[in-house]
């Protein structure tokens, strides 16, 4: 039972992680209604520029506070420079764009830091076991960090003007347009928001996972099932799935398939999904008239 709890617990914590992910993932989507395939990728950038800042000497907080700004800062240049040309265009250029920002920016991350795995700190420590030996520090304080994230996204969304903006812009461009939102600057904020998140995600797994510019491949793509889980549409769906999909890829890693095709887990969710319910456990059904 002392390992079965173990699996819950760790499975809460990585599935902070992926919820984190899958939540960028839904804001990028509601913008542009395409997945963001280069989110892993630019989640791993902002945490190879905390690393360079703490090697640097930079204390580890100072560090992370202002990796989120940076990360940010890159997720409004993303959308003004190579979303706002193209979002009148065909689905498969939108496609080709974020594959090619998916390869330009993992190759220049490899390029810029090396392709050389890398230890990145973590700022929880603890002298002993906690809970029992159930949970590690860093798994504790990751949660935490995570948790508090999410709280303040859904805080800034549900009771800020700003954030009711946003929301309208996404859902409904041509009305929020007329009642004087400024949708374009409203989307661009959105992906710096998405991409401020990933950096979260990214500092708080790199200490498990280690430092490589591949770092979020398979992370994305438990993130990406979450958010299929709950709903590509609908924030707190893909919140809910993505802890929905850390606890199922321990258990499911200890006792059924092993820790070599955890993988797997993660494809077999999107398949089944969509196969029965392809808008998720809370995402909308949309029906179109021809």
């Amino acid at each position: 039972m002392d390992g079965f709890a173990h699996q819950i617990i760790a499975g809460i914590a990585t599935g902070g992680i992926y919820a984190s992910v899958a939540l960028a993932l839904v804001m990028i989507y509601q913008a542009t209604h395409h997945v963001n395939f280069a989110q892993g990728e630019m989640a791993t950038l902002s945490t190879f520029i905390a690393w360079a800042m703490v090697e640097a000497g930079i204390p580890y907080w100072l560090a992370f506070v202002a990796t989120v700004l940076v990360s940010f800062i890159i997720g409004v240049l993303v959308e003004r420079l190579l979303m706002r040309p193209v979002q009148n265009a065909p689905v498969l250029t939108h496609v080709g764009v974020f594959i090619g920002l998916l390869l330009i920016v993992g190759n220049m991350t490899g390029w810029i830091f090396g392709y050389t795995t890398k230890v990145f700190p973590s700022p929880f420590t603890s002298s002993g076991p906690l809970m029992g030996g159930l949970i590690s520090a860093h798994e504790l304080g990751s949660t935490a960090v995570t948790l508090v994230v999410l709280t303040l996204v859904f805080l800034f969304f549900r009771y800020t003007s700003l954030g009711l903006a946003m929301r309208a812009a996404a859902y409904n461009p041509r009305s929020a347009r007329l009642v004087g939102i400024r949708v374009g600057w409203m989307l661009a904020l959105g992906w710096g928001l998405a991409a401020a998140i990933g950096a979260v995600a990214g500092m708080m797994v790199a200490p498990v996972v280690f430092l490589d510019p591949t770092m979020m491949t398979g992370i994305l793509l438990y993130a990406f099932a979450g958010a299929l889980i709950g709903g590509i549409d609908n924030p707190l769906g893909a919140v809910i799935g993505g802890f929905a999909v850390g606890v199922l890829e321990n258990l499911a890693g200890a006792y059924v398939v092993g820790t070599e095709l955890k993988l797997t887990v993660a494809l077999a969710i999107i398949i089944g999904v969509l196969v029965v319910r392809p808008s998720g456990l809370l995402g909308r059904v949309v029906a179109s008239r021809v």
